[in-house]
């Protein structure tokens, strides 16, 4: 994404956005079929919820899609890691939110859009809900070079891969060349930011010794609702903001939980992410309203 769509970008928002930048595929060298390029990802819309951590939450994922279809650069596609709608133990109701969620992203432009579940879509039924509407619970797609791999840590109530999906995982990295630009999507952390709080994958080590042997590995996840960057080795580990309302800094308060609403900034530590890809991998964060 250039400069100048970049400060477009930002003006969308009517404040500043955060801004990072980090080293991505340190190894890997630049070639023609490789090009730059840039995606959305949303995460932890949570549809369906109603309470007093977002008064508004019937509309922020309205006025979210109304941002980014008014991107100055149109990404090249667009990712949900999960979460898309908020839990019930009613599945009529799941699948009225799951139906309602899809009827609005679908004003999105970019027609290009990937999703992901998360526990709250998928923990209770292993996902039969979610397939329903959104397909494979975990797949692979390539882009511009970058080879993509989305992995389901949630339909196991667990917070389990499991052994065939690693089975899976393992088989389609025989594939890779140790210097290939790799990309795991994934709702949980796959290491252990505070597994007391739900914020971990059971077996995620198993997931990180897979990929260590490759060098040109990053990892963007969701479900801790702020962002959050840690490296296991080479690999680094990026957390997206909510969409819906964030959740507490790990370990700063006994239980986890939102923080609460402040009328005064209320879109303040929520929005989405446009991660734009080449050597180095940078991100604005796309606060939840427009203007």
């Amino acid at each position: 994404m250039s400069q100048v769509d970049r400060r477009e970008f930002l003006k969308l928002s009517s404040i500043a956005g955060v801004a990072f930048t980090a080293g991505l595929f340190p190894s890997a060298q630049s070639s023609a079929q490789s090009g730059n390029f840039h995606f959305v990802q949303f995460s932890d819309t949570h549809w369906g919820y109603k309470g007093p951590a977002n008064p508004d939450a019937e509309h922020t994922l309205e006025k979210a899609v109304a941002t980014v279809n008014g991107l100055a650069s149109p990404p090249d596609f667009i990712v949900f890691t999960g979460d898309l709608t908020h839990t019930t133990d009613d599945p009529k109701l799941r699948r009225e939110r799951m139906k309602r969620f899809r009827e609005i992203v679908s004003a999105l432009r970019v027609k290009d859009v990937r999703f992901m579940p998360g526990e709250h879509d998928a923990a209770l039924d292993k996902g039969e809900a979610y397939k329903e509407f959104f397909g494979a619970l975990n797949y692979t797609f390539d882009h511009k070079g970058v080879h993509f791999i989305a992995l389901d840590n949630v339909s196991d109530p667990a917070a389990k891969l499991g052994d065939e999906q690693l089975a899976w995982l393992a088989a389609d990295l025989k594939q890779r060349k140790a210097d290939d630009r790799i990309v795991v999507l994934t709702h949980r952390p796959l290491f252990d930011l505070k597994p007391d709080w739900d914020w971990t994958t059971a077996d995620g080590a198993k997931a990180m010794e897979l990929l260590m042997p490759y060098k040109n590995v990053v990892v963007f996840y969701g479900h801790i609702h702020r962002q959050h960057h840690h490296m296991t080795g080479h690999i680094a580990h990026h957390a997206a903001s909510s969409l819906i309302f964030e959740l507490a800094e790990p370990g700063s308060q006994p239980k986890r939980g939102p923080l609460p609403y402040d009328a005064a900034t209320p879109g303040k530590g929520l929005g989405t992410r446009d991660i734009a890809m080449a050597d180095k991998v940078s991100f604005v964060e796309l606060p939840a309203t427009k203007g």
